[in-house]
């Protein structure tokens, strides 16, 4: 065997054999093949999971960006109502203003008021409105007397029951009140107190359709 050959297969041997103590000793520990098989199967539940939670934040995105849209619609819609209720409640003070004065000139004044009867219900629209325009809300109630006549023998005035009210510079007063069986109404009076039987603010009568 020639010399170089031997000088080659030694040197071969001993790079082998360098490798194998380097590995044994100095390196981490190869894997198994089980062990290779629980790593590659951990990166794979790893990287399901990495791509589960991508996907999520993509639909959060998406849910949040729809949510921004959503509230930014209502934001515009809300802004446009409060526009449209500013402008109809100059409309409704400019009304009341056109209005024909209490002649009575309290400090609440009766300035308009409709009465419908149908059946024995009688449906009522009244507008009070103050002297001192433009001052804190004040409290009171709105009584009516309802006068008119009885096919049951019944009393010829009816006082349904007070309906508290908070009157600032006008104040709108709707709804409607039962009268008693058999009892036709002419005419109401409409008292504005300050509490049930207590000092009068305005007075008015008016007929009842």
């Amino acid at each position: 065997m020639p010399s170089w050959m031997v000088w080659l297969l030694t040197g071969t041997i001993a790079g082998v054999g360098g490798v194998i103590y380097l590995q044994e000793r100095h390196l981490p520990p190869r894997l198994s093949q089980a062990d290779s098989a629980a790593l590659r199967n951990a990166y794979d539940k790893a990287e399901s999971e990495r791509q589960r939670l991508q996907a999520e934040l993509v639909t959060t995105q998406q849910q949040l960006q729809a949510a921004q849209a959503a509230k930014k619609a209502l934001d515009t819609e809300l802004a446009s109502s409060r526009s449209a209720t500013q402008d109809l409640r100059a409309d409704v003070a400019t009304l009341v203003e056109a209005l024909p004065p209490d002649p009575r000139d309290n400090g609440v004044e009766v300035r308009a008021g409709r009465f419908n009867a149908t059946g024995n219900t009688l449906a009522y629209d009244v507008v009070l409105t103050r002297s001192r325009a433009g001052a804190k809300p004040m409290s009171g109630v709105v009584q009516f007397v309802v006068a008119g006549e009885s096919t049951r023998g019944g009393p010829n005035t009816v006082s349904p029951k007070a309906i508290p009210v908070s009157i600032g510079s006008h104040e709108i007063v709707r709804g409607s009140v039962t009268l008693p069986e058999g009892f036709t109404p002419h005419q109401t009076t409409v008292q504005v107190l300050d509490r049930e039987a207590g000092r009068s603010l305005g007075m008015r009568v008016m007929l009842v359709k």
